[in-house]
């Protein structure tokens, strides 16, 4: 997301959607709540510390970053 958002000169991110299936990680599958607090410990002082996380859940073992907006 940062990557993304300093190539493409945002000042902020203010949301970002992804899409999640079921995923395993160390036997355990990866939760939104997991997702969105880890999102909110490692955006902090950085661009993206007030984005709103928007995760949408899917069929299927993958994600999908589908949008990062400023």
């Amino acid at each position: 997301v940062l990557e993304y958002a300093k190539k493409n000169g945002f000042k902020k991110v203010s949301r970002v959607e992804i899409e999640l299936g079921s995923l395993v990680d160390h036997d355990e599958e990866i939760l939104a709540e997991n997702l969105i607090f880890n999102f909110k410990n490692l955006s902090k002082n950085t661009l993206a510390e007030t984005a709103e996380l928007e995760i949408k859940k899917i069929k299927g073992e993958n994600w999908k970053l589908v949008s990062i907006e400023e």
